[in-house]
């Protein structure tokens, strides 16, 4: 790996393709997603995605993300929350609501994207950014709240 593409991986990375696990998850064709990658629910992949190492890509509520996006490492997209069921006491139930990336976003490194989110078509994301509202296609965001910068 080092002298064919100059680039040192983990052994597990080294022991999987991307692409074969992005096929057998459904995803898109040309999509591939990192060994590392937590996958759980539905979750949806358009087409010629990236998704890299270190993400959690949560489908209890239905996930879906879009053709040609770029999702960096250690981003973490939700779709469900515990709050009230943990300040309840487990009395309440969990939340779900799902959260859609439409086609050609990037998010940037360590980004949080929370229930209930859409991004719209071609939207960036700042890295370490936490997303908690929606945002219109093109926009332009970073920061914890995430806002338009």
């Amino acid at each position: 790996m080092k002298t064919q593409y100059n680039r040192v991986l983990p052994v597990n990375e080294l022991l999987s393709d991307r692409w074969e696990k992005a096929d057998y998850l459904g995803f898109g064709k040309k999509t591939s997603i990192y060994d590392s990658s937590i996958v759980f629910g539905n979750v949806t992949v358009g087409e010629n995605t990236w998704i890299g190492p270190y993400t959690i890509l949560d489908g209890s509520g239905d996930l879906t993300i879009g053709s040609n996006c770029s999702i960096s490492t250690g981003v973490q997209i939700y779709t469900h929350d515990t709050v009230q069921w943990a300040i309840s006491g487990g009395k309440e139930p969990y939340e779900y609501n799902a959260t859609i990336i439409e086609d050609n976003c990037y998010l940037g490194p360590n980004t949080t994207v929370a229930k209930g989110v859409t991004l719209g078509k071609g939207t960036v994301v700042g890295a370490n950014s936490f997303v908690n509202k929606s945002f219109p296609e093109g926009s332009k965001i970073a920061g914890n709240p995430a806002k338009e910068i």
